[in-house]
């Protein structure tokens, strides 16, 4: 009779702790699914913002090809699931970006135009949408990985593979300070 209980008992908690990990490792791919969906969204957008630009700046054919350059980061990243690469080109992709806006400031027919206007706030938008979902992705990587280190729960991810995952981390020069006085000097 004892024997039961506690097979009973121990049936129960390998339910219970099997489902729950279960659930935080769908978490963590219902982020990265919410941030691709983001991500794709900007990919659609930047092609727009780029021809936008060209009619006005003629003369900055580098940075207009930097974004495009980044852009292309961001989706071969993507397209192999390296999350690595993708904080990466996602630094180089943002660091392109600031620098177009910060070039447009010298074209006044390109801040007047409303659809450049228009593509910016968009584009500006999905930006802070992506640090978002970059930071609830994060989270939900941390939770899972704590859980499969934790025992008791340690042993049913070992024992049924509960993958670890990678934060989607800064680049180094995402962090550091910008200087601001360069993009005055024209």
């Amino acid at each position: 009779m004892i024997f039961w209980v506690i097979l009973a008992i121990v049936t129960i908690y390998f339910i219970i702790t099997y489902n729950s990990l279960i659930s935080v490792k769908n978490n963590v791919s219902k982020a990265m699914a919410n941030i691709e969906v983001l991500l794709k969204q900007r990919h659609d957008e930047l092609p727009k913002l780029i021809d936008t630009c060209k009619q006005y700046m003629q003369y900055e054919q580098a940075t207009l090809e930097k974004v495009i350059q980044a852009r292309a980061s961001v989706a071969s990243a993507q397209q192999t699931h390296d999350v690595h690469a993708l904080g990466n080109a996602e630094s180089s992709m943002r660091t392109s970006l600031g620098n177009l806006f910060a070039l447009a400031e010298n074209y006044p027919d390109l801040k007047a135009n409303e659809n450049f206007l228009n593509l910016q706030s968009r584009i500006s938008g999905l930006e802070n949408a992506i640090a978002d979902r970059r930071e609830f992705y994060n989270d939900s990587v941390n939770i899972n990985n704590v859980r499969i280190e934790q025992f008791p729960d340690l042993i049913i991810a070992k024992l049924l593979s509960f993958p670890r995952f990678t934060l989607l981390n800064f680049s180094a020069a995402e962090l550091t300070d910008i200087d601001v006085t360069q993009r005055f000097k024209s």
